[in-house]
C-alpha cells in the first residue's frame, strides 16, 4: 500500500513540475537542443512512471496486501452474489476480476490525463492571446477594465 500511495505522490510532482514549467515559460520560447532533449528524456520518464510503474504498484498491492485472488468471489454485501451461489447476478466476479478492472480504469484516467495535457500545452498561446484580448475590451460602462501602465 505504501508503495503505490508513494507512486502517486510521485505521479503528482512529475505532474508539477510540467505545471511550474509551463507558467514560467514564454509562449514564443523556441527551444534549444538540449532543452528538447532534457525535456524529452522528462516526458519518457513520466510516461513509463504512470503507464508502467503506477499500475504495477496496483496490481501488487491488491495481489499482495489486499489477498484479491480468483477464489474470492466479489459479492458486495450479496449485491452482486452469482445465480451459481444463489443469488440474482447472471455471472460470477471475483476480486482478481475487479482488481483487472480497477487497473483497466487507471489507464483510462492515465489517458485521459495524457490527452488533457498534450492539449493544455499546445492551447497555451490561445489561452494567453484569450487573456489578453478580454483586458484589453472595455466594460459594459465603456472604461477599460485594466488600468493604464498597470501592466
Amino acid at each position: 500500500m505504501v508503495e503505490f500511495i508513494v507512486s502517486i505522490v510521485v505521479t503528482a510532482l512529475m505532474l508539477a513540475v510540467y505545471h511550474w514549467y509551463a507558467a514560467k515559460t514564454p509562449i514564443d520560447k523556441k527551444m534549444t537542443w538540449g532543452e528538447a532533449m532534457l525535456t524529452s528524456t522528462y516526458v519518457f520518464a513520466v510516461f513509463f512512471w504512470v503507464y508502467g510503474v503506477l499500475p504495477h504498484y496496483w496490481l501488487e498491492w491488491a495481489d499482495k496486501g489486499l489477498q484479491w485472488r480468483p477464489d474470492r468471489p466479489f459479492e458486495l454485501g450479496g449485491l452482486l452474489r452469482a445465480q451459481a451461489n444463489g443469488g440474482w447476478f447472471p455471472f460470477t466476479i471475483s476480486y482478481l476480476h475487479m482488481r483487472d478492472i480497477i487497473a483497466v480504469i487507471i489507464y483510462t484516467i492515465i489517458l485521459g490525463a495524457n490527452i488533457w495535457y498534450w492539449s493544455h500545452w499546445q492551447g497555451r498561446a490561445a489561452r494567453a492571446e484569450a487573456k489578453v484580448k478580454a483586458t484589453d475590451e472595455p466594460s459594459e460602462f465603456g472604461r477599460p477594465l485594466v488600468r493604464e501602465g498597470a501592466r
